[in-house]
């Protein structure tokens, strides 16, 4: 099984969706963890827009990167600016990919703007952890592992 590590800021949005996303349609396939450069709580928007697309991510905690357990990973994946730019030192072995995915904590309006945005960043992330299992099932993910 690949084990993948899922960063972002704080560990309460992107990261906690990728980790959902992962464990979901990465059974069997992909060990799926998430940290943040902080912990900032697991965002109660993330866990009402996994829910509406059956993943429940209200029992995920958000975490700190543990700099050892990153060591253990075969993939880590970025999730914003942030994290690539500041995450820590990890062995070359250990493989690096970047998804920009733009935060919608933060955002400004209506509960549904707000919400459209955080749909946004679900569906993106969904569809980014589709192609990324796609390609373990079918043999194309072989070049990541250890």
């Amino acid at each position: 099984m690949l084990k993948v590590m899922f960063l972002c800021t704080g560990n309460s949005c992107r990261s906690q969706m990728a980790e959902g996303f992962a464990r979901d349609l990465g059974k069997g396939l992909i060990e799926a963890r998430s940290a943040g450069l902080m912990a900032a709580g697991v965002h109660p928007r993330a866990i009402a827009v996994m829910r509406e697309v059956g993943i429940d991510i209200s029992g995920q905690r958000s975490r700190e990167i543990d700099q050892d357990l990153l060591c253990t990973m075969d993939v880590v994946i970025t999730l914003c600016v942030n994290a690539e730019r500041d995450c820590p030192w990890i062995p070359p072995e250990v493989k690096r990919i970047h998804w920009p995915v733009k935060d919608p904590v933060g955002t400004i309006g209506t509960e549904v703007i707000i919400m459209g945005e955080f749909r946004r960043a679900r569906d993106e992330i969904r569809e980014k952890i589709q192609g990324f299992v796609g390609a373990l099932s079918v043999g194309k993910g072989e070049g990541m592992k250890k």
